[in-house]
């Protein structure tokens, strides 16, 4: 068999407890939305838009946005099929591939997905990193569809930080969440390799930027 038993059965009851576990924690906690400005911004335009954010968010960033329409970008490896179904149960469709593995083909089907009116979640840092280092992807496809890119994160009081490349975070019960829009970034439409990489530093200076500010508030310079 391709896949152990085991391995089928964690896929189909693993996520399930996540969801409902987590529902219940950050239900506990405490949330504070900044710079709602920019959100408010992108749901005016009645248009589809990118939201991109750091790895180490993840955990929360699908509970969070749980009611918003979007289709997510997650790893095609056998690790990202829990976070796919995680972000199933939270009301996620998802496409997979990574920059190393299918990556161009989840663009691609990301394209068809905003073109047809939804909204996409990518991982500025994508599935392996390097960590706070915005991957190309969510620019290529801001490009393609002409949607703006939304930067999103969050910091927090008390959390547990797993012993992972990016540092993922994990809320605790009871703590204290600040989650915070960015700026959203406009990239014209078509551009070559060069303007690519203009706009990729773009992004990855303002989700750095709204880190620092982020993590600021908790007398903290990272995570």
């Amino acid at each position: 068999m391709k896949d152990g038993f085991w391995y089928r059965v964690s896929l189909r009851v693993v996520p399930f407890i996540f969801v409902w576990l987590t529902c219940i924690w950050f239900f506990t906690c405490r949330i504070q939305t900044h710079g709602q400005i920019y959100r408010d911004q992108i749901d005016a335009r009645l248009a589809p838009a990118v939201a991109s954010f750091w790895h180490y968010t993840i955990l929360f960033i699908f509970y969070f946005m749980r009611k918003d329409d979007a289709v997510a970008m997650v790893s095609g490896s056998k690790d990202g099929e829990y976070i796919s179904r995680v972000a199933n149960k939270m009301g996620h469709a998802t496409v997979r591939g990574s920059r190393k593995k299918g990556g161009l083909q989840a663009i691609k089907s990301l394209i068809r997905y905003m073109r047809a009116g939804q909204n996409a979640a990518i991982v500025a840092d994508g599935s392996q990193g390097p960590a706070r280092v915005v991957q190309a992807g969510s620019i290529v496809l801001a490009s393609r569809t002409g949607a703006p890119v939304l930067p999103m994160l969050w910091s927090c009081n008390r959390y547990k930080r797993f012993d992972s490349w990016d540092g993922t975070a994990l809320p605790l019960p009871f703590s204290k969440i600040d989650f915070f829009y960015g700026e959203p970034l406009f990239v014209p439409q078509k551009i070559q390799s060069d303007e690519i990489e203009k706009y990729r530093m773009i992004l990855e200076n303002r989700l750095n930027d709204l880190y620092t500010k982020a993590w600021a508030l908790h007398g903290k310079i990272e995570h």
